[in-house]
């Protein structure tokens, strides 16, 4: 949605941005954003019309976490459903990107009203929770492969560990699932 984190990785390729609505429900996920799941309920957001579609999509189900030759282990699954548009014109198809069920955390809170904005009124993501050198050390270890060796001070070591974020494997440290997810939001 427009003013939020990664609206500005598309913000160039959208010729028109409409309020909009479809049905589902609508989790905040632990690292802080958003995901719709199939339901009975409403999920207020943004219709954007885009250039270049075809290879926008591309780009699109590659950040969502979609994999149209693997779809049922995907993050997500990209469906054609029915959108409300807030002008009171008629509804129309499109795409929507939709939660697997299968990895919605335990600890993903419902929002109540499906109005991601409204909730994030009181409540500040994550990964915005994080110090500037909390971020730099988490893109550090997320960039890293498997054998490398990261160093870190105590001080964050035990915030980001207290945060869920690391885990020490013994020798060398390690994001968690939330880690990984923190990590791909601020990349």
């Amino acid at each position: 949605m427009k003013g939020m984190v990664h609206h500005n990785k598309l913000a160039a390729m959208v010729k028109e941005i409409k309020p909009a609505s479809a049905q589902g429900l609508l989790y905040r996920l632990p690292v802080g954003y958003p995901a719709m799941v199939d339901g009975e309920g409403t999920v207020k957001g943004e219709l954007l019309t885009l250039d270049n579609y075809k290879e926008i999509i591309k780009f699109m189900d590659e950040f969502e976490g979609y994999s149209i030759q693997n779809p049922e282990k995907s993050l997500t699954t990209r469906v054609e459903k029915q959108v409300f548009i807030d002008d009171g014109k008629s509804p129309i198809m499109a795409d929507v990107y939709l939660l697997n069920p299968a990895k919605l955390p335990k600890d993903a809170k419902l929002i109540d009203g499906g109005d991601y904005r409204a909730s994030m009124a009181g409540q500040t993501p994550l990964p915005l929770q994080l110090t500037d050198s909390q971020k730099k050390y988490i893109l550090k270890l997320g960039a890293s492969s498997g054998r490398d060796i990261v160093p870190i001070n105590l001080d964050i070591y035990r915030d980001l560990l207290n945060k869920g974020l690391i885990v020490d494997k013994g020798r060398r440290l390690a994001l968690t699932n939330l880690g990984s997810e923190v990590f791909r939001f601020l990349a």
